[in-house]
């Protein structure tokens, strides 16, 4: 596991890095775990673009990640490490006992033939894979894949590389520092992953060339100064004109680069640090 820096033969090779995939055991995903992925182009249902840069990319299908790990006390043994073209980590395809076969985000150093499993008490041993509610987890244990809300499924810490760490338990809360710094309180009956996301290289990759990126579905990136006064605010002028004062703002005009834009949230309670800027 790691990454392959290319030979400059080319201009777009000089600085590419790319995976190595050798983390990766079987090539083929598993049939029953499959879904059809229609492109949007960023459009949403109205026909209307709302994210912008988004269209082309390679044909995918989606594979269905048990975010929720509801099959509880039933050991599981990993069968395969696979690529997801739909997300940052690697997956691993588990199969349990009964033969059902189930796809979970890879933790870090687990391995084919390892076994894990889902507690639902404080009985489950503390090691990659094994995931359990926040409040039988000890203090400075890393996790991943971390619920908002009882059995709704791991909304947090879910892309490669990434971890959260146990940092305090109080009145029914547990404290959780995140991958930006923020610490945050997340109820003590939400599950999480033991250990950190797998692949951390995935943060040292260079695509190399814009057409990499098109293979991942992104569009050019225009700036706003190089557009058209009816396009952006930024846009207009004489030679190459400064984008202008209140500025710099978006295309409908709100403050940006650097403003906060964080409006008061029920959330909010929940913080109890801030992240680093």
């Amino acid at each position: 596991m790691g990454v392959r820096k290319l030979k400059p033969v080319t201009a777009s090779s000089r600085f590419t890095v790319l995976a190595d995939f050798e983390e990766i055991t079987k090539e083929k995903p598993e049939k029953s775990l499959l879904l059809p992925l229609k492109k949007t182009g960023g459009r949403a249902n109205s026909g209307r673009i709302t994210v912008r840069r988004r269209g082309g990319g390679h044909k995918r299908r989606y594979r269905v990640v048990d975010f929720k790990r509801d099959k509880f006390d039933v050991e599981a043994k990993v069968v395969s490490i696979e690529y997801d073209p739909n997300r940052s980590a690697r997956i691993a395809l588990l199969e349990y006992k009964d033969g059902e076969k189930r796809y979970i985000i890879w933790p870090k150093d687990l391995k084919v033939g390892d076994r894990v499993v889902s507690g639902s008490d404080s009985q489950v041993e503390i090691k990659n894979g094994n995931a359990m509610k926040l409040k039988y987890i000890p203090l400075s244990v890393l996790v991943h894949n971390v619920e908002l809300e009882p059995g709704k499924g791991g909304k947090l810490v879910r892309s490669a590389g990434s971890w959260a760490q146990v940092m305090g338990k109080d009145r029914g809360m547990v404290h959780l520092k995140m991958p930006s710094g923020e610490i945050r309180m997340v109820k003590e009956e939400c599950r999480a992953t033991i250990g950190q996301v797998g692949f951390i290289e995935n943060s040292s990759l260079t695509l190399g060339k814009a057409g990499r990126r098109r293979w991942l579905g992104r569009r050019p990136k225009i700036r706003g100064v190089a557009m058209n006064p009816i396009d952006h605010p930024h846009g207009g002028g004489e030679g190459k004109a400064g984008q202008g004062n209140p500025h710099p703002v978006t295309p409908w005009g709100k403050p940006t680069k650097g403003a906060k834009t964080r409006k008061k949230k029920m959330s909010d309670k929940f913080i109890v640090r801030r992240r680093k800027k």
